[in-house]
């Protein structure tokens, strides 16, 4: 199966031509059906650049829920039994799709709200602003062993837990492809949003099957984070559009994808220390601040306190010492080795990769 690369047709008989079981991960952004009547003018009287494009338009819901079906069973069949599928929408939709998705089998995992902090007014004043679109998250199953990178999205969340509301702006400026002065495409999505969800949900060398690909934002973001794209387009005016701009994209480097954040540390007991003579019986270990002290028992346990009246694990002994329930006793713990102070977390690491 070739990868890296945009097929022309429609959507289902192309999707129809992939292999079972054969992607990662699915990021649809399918026609919304929004079903606009008549041309909306802003108050000074020029006229919305609103989506009346013919892709858009579906005789009625009907036609549009078997449309929808039809499209969703076939990403059901291509995805890997630990895939998932991320769909966007409003609510013109999603709650049609969301529907659908269930039916056919699909585990909802989240629905996500990107939140618009710079949309389009309500140029009628008639209704709420409508300043929002929602992600649907997905797996084949509840039984899915999905790609999460949690402590990563906890990191570029500043420490906290990724919530579920994310704010970022609607694609504009250089972001916004434009050809004679007109925008490429009326519905491109913005780089971060699709930078996000990538990072979040799938991995180095993954393949990402876009169905509606348009401008190419899943390609582009696809190729800078290192991961496999097939795009499904019937327009080949986007695929130019599309190809060029991939083309432009220059990849991460793999040592910057990695996720380093969230490898687990090894498993090591700390009396394997003590038996490689990492760490001496009868040695005194020291907080980093050098406020808190403990001597290394033979039994691997640690020994504090001006009577000796604290005894238990590495993790125990620290966390009674800072009157704490809980503590990490590889990280609070050193020793002092060739003239500096070395964490025994390190010897830790330094005896999984002789050892393990």
């Amino acid at each position: 199966m070739k990868l890296n690369n945009i097929r022309l047709g429609d959507c289902i008989e192309n999707l129809k031509k992939l292999p079972s079981e054969s992607v990662d991960l699915v990021f649809a952004d399918p026609p919304y059906f929004l079903q606009l009547r008549n041309a909306l003018y802003r108050p000074n009287q020029t006229q919305v650049d609103g989506v009346d494009d013919e892709w858009d338009q579906f005789e009625n819901y009907q036609v549009y829920d078997k449309f929808t079906e039809e499209w969703l069973i076939e990403c059901y069949r291509v995805l890997k039994k630990d895939g998932a599928i991320w769909v966007i929408g409003t609510y013109h939709n999603i709650f049609r799709v969301g529907t659908v998705m269930q039916n056919i089998g699909f585990w909802l995992l989240n629905d996500i709200i990107w939140i618009k902090n710079n949309p389009m007014p309500n140029f009628k004043g008639t209704r709420f602003n409508n300043a929002h679109e929602t992600l649907i998250w997905a797996t084949k199953s509840a039984k899915s062993n999905y790609t999460f990178h949690y402590q990563a999205m906890k990191a570029y969340n500043d420490g906290l837990q990724m919530r579920s509301d994310w704010e970022m702006p609607i694609c504009k400026g250089k972001e916004r492809i434009k050809i004679n002065g007109q925008k490429a495409h009326s519905t491109q999505k913005p780089e971060e949003l699709l930078y996000r969800i990538l990072l979040a949900t799938s991995n180095v060398g993954d393949l990402i099957l876009d169905p509606f690909f348009g401008s190419g934002t899943t390609g582009a973001v696809a190729k800078k984070l290192q991961r496999n794209y097939i795009g499904l387009e019937r327009e080949p005016f986007y695929i130019e559009v599309a190809t060029q701009r991939i083309a432009a994209v220059e990849p991460l480097p793999l040592d910057l994808l990695d996720y380093k954040i969230e490898k687990k540390k090894p498993k090591v007991p700390f009396g394997c220390l003590i038996e490689k003579n990492y760490v001496q019986v009868g040695e005194t270990l020291y907080s980093k601040n050098q406020q808190h002290q403990a001597v290394v028992a033979a039994d691997a346990s640690l020994v504090a306190g001006k009577n000796n009246e604290t005894v238990g694990s590495i993790h125990k002994v620290s966390a009674t010492l800072m009157s704490k329930e809980n503590n990490n006793g590889w990280t609070f713990w050193y020793v002092f080795r060739q003239n500096e102070w070395v964490s025994i977390d390190t010897l830790r690491e330094d005896y999984a990769k002789k050892y393990l």
